[in-house]
């Protein structure tokens, strides 16, 4: 039981700082602080989900030693029903541990937010367009699968279809924390459209997907923002190039790591609503901004973890498409099976938890719980 002690002992320690947290986010004063509010109701549900572990684990624990005491009965019915209660803990036990460890290795800070989504076509010209959109398309059909809204909010067509580039935003529940997998260069090998002579062909896009930024963690001086409007091109329509919905951003900033001022640029013609699009280029910005700050804290975590995953490092391939084998291969934790066609439908759950295994493996040696 020693193993069940520490971390027993683990969890007594934090019953009285959930009990302080539940008091804290009813305190007026508290709630008026928007930015220690967020932090302190995140901390609460964590910690709720610890004690909701927590009591689980002191009834198998209890349950258990109950059982093995009734099987000292005479009673057999009473015996066969005490075997089956500590056969059923037992097995319990060992799993609950496991979550409990899990539960108790900090997670990302940034895993709960929306994600910003970027794809670009790499090297490979109208085909890697093409692949990028194909990639789109798989990621649209996982949002929808997951009950996330992704919305556009800047798109460059390819010339023979697909995008040169996509960016928008996905909302929904733990975004960031499940779709940071997908960050890095994706490479397709296959028989383009565009090809005559049927040879196989590699190309490859970058995907990019970063953490949205909240208002309140990023400052930015809006005074010195310069704002640009045009009109938006696109299919036809009454709309079309009458109405100055587009907007363009610049921006000054100077990057903390560096101390270099650079200018960001961002367009957004997303809507046909010119305020809409300011608001979407504001958020843009923000979270660029956001990343470049945190890419430090993200090189931290890269140093030392050995899978890419989650480093944040976007030159890395991660997978390969082979479409006349019908394969997908992760490279970072070697996962390969043959669903390609699914797959390609939105169908990545599978491969997005070995990555989420592979990871919090990693996150407990690193905390040698």
């Amino acid at each position: 039981m020693a193993e069940n002690n520490t971390l027993l002992e683990k969890l007594e320690g934090l019953v009285s700082r959930f009990e302080e947290v539940s008091t804290l986010i009813t305190d007026p004063n508290v709630i008026a602080d928007q930015k220690r509010y967020v932090k302190l109701t995140k901390e609460y549900k964590e910690l709720g989900d610890l004690m909701a572990a927590r009591k689980e684990y002191l009834q198998c624990i209890n349950g258990l030693e109950e059982a093995k005491m009734m099987m000292s009965e005479n009673d057999p019915e009473m015996k066969e029903m005490a075997r089956e209660e500590a056969a059923s803990c037992e097995a319990r036990i060992p799993e609950l541990e496991e979550e409990i460890k899990l539960l108790l290795v900090p997670a990302d800070p940034q895993d709960d937010r929306n994600a910003i989504l970027e794809i670009r076509g790499g090297t490979g010209g109208d085909e890697a367009a093409i692949f990028a959109g194909d990639l789109f398309r798989m990621y649209s059909k996982y949002c929808e699968s997951k009950g996330w809204k992704l919305e556009v909010s800047s798109a460059n067509e390819g010339a023979a279809g697909g995008f040169k580039e996509i960016i928008c935003s996905v909302t929904g529940e733990k975004v960031y924390g499940t779709l940071k997998y997908e960050s890095g260069v994706h490479r397709v090998q296959r028989v383009p459209a565009t090809e005559t002579q049927g040879r196989v062909h590699t190309s490859a896009a970058s995907v990019a997907v970063l953490p949205e930024a909240e208002p309140f963690d990023v400052e930015i001086n809006e005074g010195e923002i310069k704002w640009d409007t045009f009109r938006s091109g696109g299919a036809g329509g009454q709309n079309v190039n009458k109405v100055e919905s587009g907007v363009r951003l610049r921006y000054n900033w100077k990057n903390p790591n560096t101390g270099i001022v650079e200018e960001i640029l961002i367009e957004c013609t997303e809507t046909r609503d010119q305020p809409k699009n300011k608001e979407r280029a504001l958020s843009r910005l923000r979270t660029f901004i956001y990343d470049k700050e945190h890419q430090k804290y993200i090189d931290d975590i890269a140093s030392k973890r050995k899978t890419m995953v989650s480093t944040g490092d976007r030159s890395a391939k991660i997978r390969t498409y082979n479409y006349p084998q019908g394969r997908i291969t992760d490279h970072r934790i070697n996962y390969t099976i043959y669903n390609l066609a699914a797959f390609m439908d939105g169908d990545i759950q599978d491969c997005i938890d070995h990555l989420i295994v592979a990871e919090n493996a990693e996150r407990l040696k690193e905390s040698e719980l």
